[in-house]
Order: structure tokens, then C-alpha cells, then sequence
């Protein structure tokens, strides 16, 4: 079962200087699929979208999905593996409940381990033999931990020892609850109940192979239909291609792709990374051929196709889980923080009034996620002045009309906070890329190539680029940089360390 990422499939322009337009979404449903995307494909075998007359799809007909498969396809690789895991580590309740405490402490304790661990994402190749000593290693550790504070808990031997019995029947099934697992998986991509359409991307030796093996074994979930590649292999290589790179974003539309697989292009590597970060591309699973097979990290869980060596690469927006994650996570930050900063907003909005008059909020129309306008709000920190001007202003810093306590209420970030209220709407994140005004945008998109790209998110109250220096007049290239590597590196860990350096200018005094 693959793990892939559904994000929002989009209508993005294909020219730099359409950098606003390039993430307005399309008006698909909930699931975010694009109208023109068949949400399943039809009797004949042949997809609902029409394609461009030089695309070669007859190569892929025959390997359309089935029925099955496309019902199956939203399933991911934690949907029945954490489950079967969580019933075989409260199985001794059934029995007893003389140590529930215990026993519950020890489930969530052995499922953290085990996410952090990545025993829920998806695998190609899979065995339980494999999985077998990283699995013990955690139990084993989870089972220390419980003992330790079973032990300092209950100054009693019998009671410790009929508990870590308990544990210990616990880890076996999980062991047995995994093996069984494992054989209910490849027999659902065996007999092509669950299966994923892939594309690989390069027709070289390697390409070849990959598609001959994921034709001939589908217990590696995967169904091959068709390649991309440079426009120098069009025509020279043993299997038919479906087009180039430019074609890729309109075929995993057309054929309902969702998984990738970067063989061995004919282009540069910037050049499929572009194709990459195309909305329509990065709603997909993304696998690779290492270029340097013996080159792995000893410390993870090496995968193959087939012996080919394949690994899974990260997501390259925030979507599925993760985003459910850290929309809780920003809600909960807003309300707590509305709630304890009350006094100062209240400080403020005096502070605000006495130095500017009425009118001590400030709006104005910035683009967020995926190039959607909204209206951020501000502490007033200057006089009012035309809206043009405010539109196409890039720096106020040094402005004369900004007086003593809008300088300070700059100079402390204390006028954003009224954002908090952006963040609770859904406008904003807590972290992320900062939110720039469409003329803006729409310049810096035209300028930078990779600066569109910080869409892919919602912008944020504060961001990494903020945070390492880049405030005010700074590179646009490298603030665009330091908001990608946010984006495709996010964890809370990173959010957290975000806001604790964002604390630490704010009470420095280190904003404008």
C-alpha cells in the first residue's frame, strides 16, 4: 500500500512571470482533483481527459488500472498496519485489567517509536524479515522504559514481573500481528487489488529494467504506464515513451498518477526538479534510483524494486497528516495565544491610537496559499497614505511618518499581532513563508524562479527566513531559498525552534 500524498491539484501557469496565477486553485471538490482528472476510469480502459495529439498514450492503455485498484487508491501504509499494531498492544486487557495504565502507556510509547522509526511508510519490497531486528530494537526499548517506571511506581516484585509478562506477550504479537499484515498486503497487490499507477521518469538502462519488472511482479504495488524522458531519447529507447518532461504534469492528470519514479533522466537535475514542483507533479509519491548505489545510509531501511535499489523521497509540500497536524497545532497556538497576550493587544491598540488616531488597524491584501488573496490585518504603525502607494511601497523603515511608537511597535513585531486573528481564519500559519503584497509577487515570481514556489503552503505569522536574518532589504533569492528548505524540511520541531529564535528577536528588539 503506498503511502502517497493527496494534495490540492491545481491550474498553474506555465510562464515565471505568472507568479500569482500560478497557484490559484481550480474548483475541484474537498479531495482537490482537477475537473478535467477522471476520478475513475471508464469500462473501455481509457481515461475521460483528452490528450495532446503528440502524446503516445496507446502505449499505456493496456495497463490502465483496475476496477479494484481504483477504489483502493486513497489507502495509505499506516491505515492497516497502526491499527493491527494498537490491537495487539492492548490484547491484554482483554484478560486483565489489573495493569491498564501500564499497558496503555506502553502502546502509545511503542507506536511513537515506531512512526519515528518509519515502520508506517510505505515499502515496495516488502518482508517481515526485514523489518524483524529495527521491530525488536524498539519493542525491547519501549519494554525497558515501562519497566523502569513499573518499577519505581510499585516497590513489589510480583506485580512488576506479571506486568512485564504482559509486555512481553504484547511485543509477540505484535511481531505475529505484522507477519500477518505483511502477507495480507502482498496478496492484495498480487492479485492487483491495491496498485498504484507510476511513471518512470528516463528510458535508459535502468528505466527499461524498472518497467519490465513492475510489469511482470505487482507485489510491489506499482503499475507501470509509461515513461517521460529528454527529448534527445524520443524515439531511440526499447520501450515507447508518453512524452517529455514538459508532458509530465498534464499526464499524471490524464492517467491518475500517483506515484513517480526518477530512473535515469536524459536532462539536468534542475531541470526534472522544475517538473517536479509543478502542482499536479507534487501531489504524487516521489521514488528514486540512487545515482551511487552503495551510497545509503547504514541507519535506515533500505528498499528495492527488483534489486534495483529505491528510496523514498520527501514530500515536497505539506498535505495528508501532516497538514491536519499542524492546522491543530497553529488553532491552538492562535486561541492560547489571543487569550494570554490580551493585555498587550490591548496596550497596543492605545499605543496605536494615541500616535495615529482612529483607525488603529491596518488592512491590506496580500497573497497566501496557493495565490489566494486575503486581507491581512496590522496594527497601525505610520499615518495613513493612498492605497498605491501601500501597494507598491517595498520599504517603510526609515519613512519620516512613522512615528515614535509605531517605530517601536515595528521594531519589536509587536504590530503583527494582530495576525493571530489571520492564523484562526485559516488565512495564515503560525510559521511559514511571510505573506507579500500581489505586486510583488507577481514581480519576484517573474525575477526568481523558485520564488512562486513558497505557495505551496500557507504564509506565516513568522518564517525561517525571518528568523536567520533575512528581514527587510535582503536577497529576495535567498529569503525564497531559506522558505523552500522550510517547506520541504517541515517537522513541529522545526516550527517550534522557529518561534523560540522569533521570541528571542521580538524581546532583542531585532524587527524593523
Amino acid at each position: 500500500m503506498s503511502g502517497q500524498p493527496v494534495t490540492s491539484s491545481l491550474s498553474a501557469s506555465t510562464g515565471l512571470a505568472e507568479g500569482r496565477r500560478q497557484f490559484v486553485p481550480s474548483s475541484a471538490g474537498a479531495r482537490g482533483h482537477d475537473r478535467t482528472e477522471p476520478s475513475a476510469e471508464r469500462s473501455s480502459g481509457k481515461p475521460d481527459v483528452a490528450a495532446p495529439s503528440d502524446l503516445d498514450t496507446t502505449a499505456v492503455l493496456p495497463y490502465a488500472s483496475s476496477r479494484a485498484s481504483t477504489r483502493t487508491r486513497s489507502l495509505r501504509a499506516w491505515m492497516l498496519t497502526a491499527p493491527m499494531d494498537v490491537v495487539a498492544l492492548l490484547a491484554p486487557l482483554l484478560v486483565s485489567q489489573d495493569y491498564w495504565r501500564g499497558t496503555l502507556f506502553n502502546a502509545g510509547l511503542t507506536v511513537a517509536l515506531f512512526a519515528a522509526g518509519g515502520h508506517y511508510r510505505a515499502r515496495r519490497h516488502i518482508s517481515i524479515l526485514d523489518e524483524l531486528p529495527s521491530l525488536c530494537g524498539r519493542l525491547l526499548a519501549s519494554g525497558a522504559v515501562v519497566a523502569i517506571i513499573a518499577a519505581e511506581r510499585h516497590d513489589s516484585v510480583p506485580y512488576v514481573s506479571g506486568f512485564m509478562q504482559d509486555v512481553a506477550l504484547c511485543a509477540g504479537l505484535v511481531i505475529v500481528g505484522r507477519a500477518v499484515n505483511r502477507k495480507l498486503i502482498l496478496v492484495a497487490r498480487g492479485r492487483r487489488w491495491v496498485e498504484h499507477n507510476a511513471i518512470i521518469i528516463g528510458s535508459g538502462p535502468i528505466g527499461v529494467e524498472l518497467a519490465r519488472l513492475l510489469r511482470r511482479h505487482p507485489q510491489y504495488g506499482l503499475r507501470f504506464v509509461g515513461s517521460v524522458d529528454g527529448p534527445s531519447r524520443q524515439g531511440t529507447g526499447p520501450i515507447p515513451l508518453l512524452g517529455t518532461l514538459d508532458d509530465l504534469e498534464h499526464l499524471t492528470r490524464l492517467l491518475n498518477c500517483e506515484v513517480l519514479v526518477i530512473a535515469d533522466p536524459d536532462c539536468p537535475e534542475s531541470t526534472v526538479m522544475d517538473m517536479l514542483l509543478r502542482p499536479a507533479s507534487a501531489r504524487c509519491d516521489l521514488w528514486a534510483v540512487p545515482r551511487l548505489w552503495g551510497s545509503r545510509s547504514h541507519g535506515g531501511h533500505p528498499d528495492h524494486v527488483g534489486a534495483i535499489p529505491i528510496v523514498k523521497i520527501g514530500d515536497t509540500t505539506l498535505s495528508g497528516p501532516r497538514w491536519a497536524v499542524k492546522r491543530a497545532s497553529d488553532v491552538l497556538f492562535a486561541v492560547v495565544a489571543l487569550i494570554v497576550l490580551s493585555p498587550v493587544l490591548l496596550l497596543c491598540a492605545i499605543a496605536a491610537f494615541l500616535d495615529g488616531g482612529p483607525g488603529i488597524l491596518f488592512r491590506q491584501e496580500r497573497i497566501g496559499r496557493y495565490g489566494k488573496p486575503f486581507k491581512l490585518v496590522k496594527f497601525r504603525s505610520m499615518r495613513p497614505v493612498d492605497e498605491q502607494e501601500s501597494q507598491t511601497n517595498w520599504s517603510i523603515a526609515h519613512d519620516r511618518r512613522v512615528g515614535p511608537i509605531g517605530r517601536f511597535l515595528r521594531r519589536t513585531s509587536l504590530d503583527e499581532l494582530p495576525q493571530l486573528w489571520n492564523i484562526l481564519r485559516g488565512d495564515m500559519s503560525v510559521v511559514g513563508p511571510r505573506p507579500e503584497r500581489p505586486y510583488f509577487v507577481e514581480k519576484f515570481s517573474a525575477e526568481y524562479p523558485h520564488y512562486a514556489m513558497r505557495h505551496r503552503v500557507p504564509v506565516g505569522l513568522t518564517g525561517l527566513a525571518q528568523v536567520s536574518g533575512l528581514r527587510g532589504d535582503t536577497p529576495i533569492s535567498d529569503r525564497a531559498r531559506f522558505d523552500n528548505y522550510y517547506i520541504e524540511n517541515w517537522s513541529l520541531w522545526l516550527d517550534l525552534k522557529v518561534i523560540l529564535r522569533t521570541a528571542a528577536e521580538v524581546f532583542r528588539g531585532g524587527g524593523r
